[in-house]
């Protein structure tokens, strides 16, 4: 995030001042749909308990809770108000509708999946626990991927975040975390796009024959 409010050196500083709500409740709000930096947060709270100003077990409770709380909170909004969030989306991104029909179906398909392996990409994991309620995934299926993957998650990025941050600084840290999150979106959305590119290519010759 560019913004100053979420700027490292102030994520830090809350961190030092509030300790682990921050972690839990950062984490929990992006996980509910809100555009917070969760994986930064993450990652802070790691490398304080690293540098032994945190507790390493609490951050780790405090990551997952959030996790999986956030997430939801973000399921039930998106099953409550799923139409009109795709409908705010497409006119918002002018989306053609038969691209994100086809993407939510697609997201349907592969629900426990995206909501497992989604904690490690940025964005899907924003819109994770929204999108599985928008597809109607069932729930009891939701919470069991989700607390799998709230609990992988968090394990992996504090404990890299733990015993990497007492070798590199945390600028250095978050900026790596961040490029290899970039890597994975751009191969899951080359993933997701190629599919629906060729089938609607295939559906344009067919209407032109």
């Amino acid at each position: 995030m560019s913004l100053e409010l979420f700027s490292l050196e102030t994520i830090q500083n809350l961190a030092h001042d509030y300790g682990y709500w921050v972690i839990f409740l950062g984490i929990a709000l992006e996980n509910t749909g809100i555009p917070l930096p969760g994986e930064t947060i993450t990652l802070v709270g790691g490398f304080l308990a690293g540098s032994g100003e945190l507790d390493y077990q609490w951050v780790l409770v405090a990551a997952i809770g959030g996790a999986i709380l956030g997430d939801n909170f973000g399921y039930w909004l998106g099953r409550w108000g799923g139409l009109s969030l795709l409908e705010r989306i497409e006119r918002f991104f002018r989306v053609p509708k038969q691209y994100l029909t086809e993407a939510k179906d697609r997201f349907h398909k592969n629900a426990a999946k995206a909501v497992f392996f989604g904690r490690f990409i940025a964005l899907l994991r924003i819109f994770a626990g929204p999108l599985a309620g928008i597809t109607r995934m069932p729930y009891l299926q939701f919470l069991l991927w989700n607390c799998s993957g709230a609990v992988v998650w968090a394990l992996v990025t504090v404990t890299f975040a733990y015993v990497v941050g007492q070798i590199i600084p945390l600028h250095q840290l978050v900026n790596w975390a961040g490029q290899l999150g970039i890597l994975i979106l751009l191969g899951l959305t080359t993933w997701i796009a190629i599919p629906i590119w060729r089938e609607s290519r295939q559906n344009k010759k067919q209407t032109e024959n």
